[in-house]
């Protein structure tokens, strides 16, 4: 579908059932010819055109009972801007020699990233994906695997979250456009990197579309063959719904996922608001369920476990149910993961709560221990994302202490939430500039300040070592990459929670299998805490977070090993003291025998 260019020109196909007639016209011939494409029946219209290539402009020409028409191609792979032309892209690319493995789920890291302002070349300016590689070797370096970019498909104007996509297909001309997306891609995956593509389903624009009414045809103020046309076109961005039960429409979305799959070589889709595509109001009531929906989704993963197995799938839908990652074998809708915003939210308020007697740790051992389907790994963990810290809200360290997000109290506690992401069950997300300290709330319209860096070093080697751990870079805390979590000690009074991890079983196997974490959520230090242990021997400390070179007014409390002695704590076999400082996470285990 759209414009495909060969070698001796280019063929366009275009989807218009109330059309009586359908032409191209182009830039080729200074737009003055109207070339007219031929029905292929069930609404479809074709035409090859020799001697056209990439890069040349064109619309279509559609001659309706509603007048003529001239329309942006909805399959458009290029456009010179959200209101301007349908260009013919180039389909060749060089790759080299990309050969990139998509790692194992529990082996992943995501770094949530907003290409207009990760990297923006200067002040005012919107970051590309050019300017985006340039960063990379910072991403691998701190041991991200996989990043999540926010859409980037074209939107009206230059800045956007990018939850508006006007035409699905296309690259952001202000990011760079395909040939850029490609080539960060390919820059990303020679560093180890993944790349997942966030995806938008739930509504189409609502501006600039080149779908709205195409061929005419509408009902009820709708908006045409893409479209609902009754009630179900209600959503919160506009009456905008696609239609899913309309079989075009549904090959429609389901070329889109593929396209960005195969042709781009992403590594995963994250799709947006899939309560919205699943029911009109994004609930779970099912009187406005859209079953169409659900078995559009069922047919994508389909499509894509048969195609590429290796690839992930992530929903953003909310209402945590299993049936989201349930296989679609089994009536679920076959993501991989979804974002678990019940680990975040209850995160969020154990670290950011003024008194330290606030501090719930009973929800929070709830949800360390939360899993869909039994599996860890279908769920994906954070404390910051870009809904999290927009709308209202704001980064972890701004909500703690606004206007002073550098102050003790906020990066010990904003610490204190990444330690947690990175050593719970699941797959970890850090946002975009997290473990810069960035403060504030995000806008599209304010880039990272890279300065933070140098000021914040200390604070980014944390999350990197944390990174480290997390994917047992020195073979000692395999136990951070198992299924397994169990919370061996929960303190309400002294507000200090720990947690086992391990691989496999029902118990820790071996000295190498088990990581212990030890929490601190209250201001109080203490120099010999007593905590259960499952095995006997020497416990030693791999990250203190209180390390004074982290920060240099951390405290630097002392966490020395473990030296477990018989005598049941905690339920478990063995007994041992520990240091721990204040707001500060240890992680510990034993070397292997």
């Amino acid at each position: 579908m759209g414009a495909i260019p060969h070698e001796t020109g280019t063929t366009f196909r275009v989807w218009a059932p109330n059309a009586e007639a359908v032409a191209v016209m182009t830039s080729a011939d200074g737009w003055q010819g109207h070339h007219p494409l031929s029905g292929e029946g069930n609404g479809y219209w074709a035409l090859d055109v020799t001697g056209i290539g990439p890069g040349t402009e064109y619309k279509f020409v559609l001659q309706t009972g509603y007048g003529e028409l001239i329309r942006n191609d909805p399959y458009a792979k290029q456009v010179t801007a959200s209101d301007g032309n349908s260009v013919v892209p180039d389909p060749h690319f060089d790759w080299e020699d990309d050969a990139f493995q998509m790692p194992a789920w529990n082996e992943l890291v995501i770094y949530e990233m907003h290409v207009g302002t990760f990297h923006a070349p200067h002040e005012g300016q919107v970051g590309t994906f050019y300017t985006a590689i340039e960063k990379l070797d910072y991403l691998r370096d701190l041991g991200i695997n996989a990043v999540e970019v926010m859409p980037p498909s074209e939107f009206p104007g230059d800045r956007s979250w990018g939850y508006n996509p006007a035409h699905p297909f296309t690259v952001e001309t202000a990011y760079g456009g395909p040939v850029a997306f490609k080539e960060f891609v390919k820059q990303a995956h020679r560093r180890g990197i993944a790349v997942i593509l966030d995806v938008v389903y739930n509504h189409f624009g609502p501006d600039h579309l080149p779908h709205w009414r195409f061929d005419g045809w509408y009902e009820n103020e709708g908006g045409g063959i893409y479209f609902y046309n009754d009630w179900r076109a209600q959503t919160p961005w506009g009456h905008t719904r696609p239609d899913y039960g309309r079989p075009e429409v549904r090959q429609y979305i389901r070329d889109n996922a593929l396209y960005w799959l195969h042709d781009f070589r992403v590594d995963g889709l994250r799709t947006d608001a899939l309560a919205f595509v699943r029911n009109v109001m994004g609930e779970n009531d099912p009187a406005f369920d859209l079953p169409e929906g659900w078995t559009l989704v069922q047919w994508l993963h389909e499509e894509i476990r048969e195609a590429m197995p290796w690839k992930i799938t992530i929903a953003e839908d909310l209402a945590g149910t299993d049936a989201i990652t349930r296989p679609v074998a089994d009536g679920g809708e076959g993501f991989a993961a979804q974002w678990h915003v019940g680990f975040a939210h209850a995160l969020r308020r154990a670290v950011t709560a003024m008194n330290d007697e606030e501090r719930d740790l009973a929800t929070m051992v709830r949800e360390l221990t939360f899993r869909f389907n039994g599996d860890a790994f279908q769920r994906v963990i954070y404390s910051e994302s870009h809904d999290e810290v927009a709308n209202g809200a704001a980064r972890i360290p701004e909500q703690i202490m606004p206007g002073a997000a550098d102050h003790w109290y906020p990066k010990k506690r904003a610490t204190l939430a990444a330690a947690l992401v990175l050593t719970a069950p699941g797959i970890p997300m850090l946002f975009q500039g997290q473990e810069l300290l960035e403060d504030g709330e995000f806008v599209d319209t304010r880039p990272l300040n890279w300065g933070r860096l140098e000021h914040f070093h200390g604070l980014a080697n944390l999350y990197a070592d944390l990174i480290r751990l997390r994917r047992n870079f020195s073979g000692v805390t395999r136990g951070l990459k198992g299924q397994n979590c169990q919370v061996i000690h929960q303190n309400e009074e002294a507000k200090v929670l720990a947690f086992l991890r391990w691989a496999d079983g029902d118990a820790p196997v071996g000295p190498a299998d088990a990581t212990l974490v030890i929490a601190n959520f209250s201001e109080k230090t203490f120099d010999h805490y007593t905590i259960g242990l499952p095995t006997p021997g020497t416990w030693h400390v791999r990250f203190n977070a209180d390390w004074q070179g982290y920060d240099a007014y951390f405290g630097d409390f002392e966490s020395h090993a473990i030296e477990a002695t018989e005598g049941e704590t905690n339920g478990l076999p063995f007994t041992g003291t520990i240091g721990i400082g204040a707001y500060a996470v240890l992680i510990l285990s034993q070397n292997s025998a």
